[in-house]
């Protein structure tokens, strides 16, 4: 059970008191899983326990919390309660935030049995932790590609977004960090040995010295926009600069799938699949929707 202390401070920032919906607990077929969290102020909210029937009711819960700071516990078994096709049932932890609070963080919900050792749900105590960072995503260019990834990437993995100019760059998503490089190839030595890269500058140079330098510095996986044409060219070019043809291969170009098009957006999502898919299990437990 984790809490984003980041997101928490953003919503405060924003909106003042909040009400924080938490998935506590989570058994059967289930829209979103324990730890899932959604923060509701007055005239809106941020973040999704799964919509439908399950969301609304939350909203309500969550606003009448923020009018009383009254902490309430809900016992939903989906079924039976909305009449949803879900065959599980949710426990919801919605509480009243003015500040964030210090991690871990424990507290007593219901009940008076003694503070729980381990994150989660025990016996009326909720404990929570800071969230174990994801790998991050380094996106090399601000063009209508990059700008298409980096607004799927920003809510499901940290994101640095780099290119040359800051009048290159539109709006940038919340939670993302934006970092101007007027060298963007020496920039690589910055990055983490263990990020993934998406390379789509405006400049086919600055493509090929960004892979040169992501193979000296060492990757978790890198990705270029481009062709067969230009997988060819920059391969010759990286073996002339000294590169071996094993390291030179784990660089996917083109990326993207074909069968999406060649709309930015279509781009991306082909992108953003095949880079969040790499780090899935062979099978992943998932909720059914209504």
């Amino acid at each position: 059970m984790t809490l984003d202390p980041a997101r928490l401070r953003r919503a405060l920032d924003a909106h003042g008191p909040v009400a924080r919906v938490v998935v506590a607990e989570a058994r059967g077929s289930v829209p979103r899983g324990a730890g899932t969290e959604m923060l509701v102020w007055t005239d809106g909210f941020d973040g999704t326990i799964g919509g439908g029937a399950l969301e609304w009711r939350a909203l309500a819960v969550a606003r009448a919390v923020l009018r009383s700071g009254a902490a309430q516990v809900e016992r939903v078994p989906l079924g039976p309660a909305l009449g949803q096709c879900c065959g599980g049932a949710v426990t919801l932890v919605v509480e009243r935030l003015e500040t964030v609070p210090d991690l871990p963080w424990a507290r007593r919900i219901e009940g008076d049995r003694p503070d729980p050792r381990r994150p989660g749900f025990h016996d009326g105590w909720l404990r929570e932790e800071a969230p174990a960072p994801g790998r991050p995503v380094w996106v090399w260019g601000a063009g209508h590609v990059g700008a298409a990834l980096v607004a799927i990437l920003a809510p499901l993995r940290p994101v640095v977004w780099v290119d040359d100019a800051p009048g290159r760059f539109p709006a940038i998503p919340e939670g993302v960090d934006r970092l101007v490089a007027r060298d963007m190839p020496a920039a690589m030595a910055h990055a983490p040995r263990d990020a993934d890269h998406i390379i789509l500058t405006y400049s086919h140079e600055i493509d090929l010295a960004l892979c040169h330098a992501a193979l000296r510095r060492g990757f978790a996986s890198c990705g270029v926009i481009g062709s067969a044409t230009k997988r060819a060219r920059f391969r010759a070019r990286l073996i002339a600069l000294g590169h071996a043809e094993r390291a030179i291969d784990r660089i996917d170009c083109p990326i993207g799938d074909r069968r999406l098009g060649e709309h930015p957006q279509g781009i991306a999502v082909g992108v953003a699949a095949a880079l969040l898919s790499r780090d899935a299990p062979a099978e992943v437990p998932v909720g059914t929707m209504d």
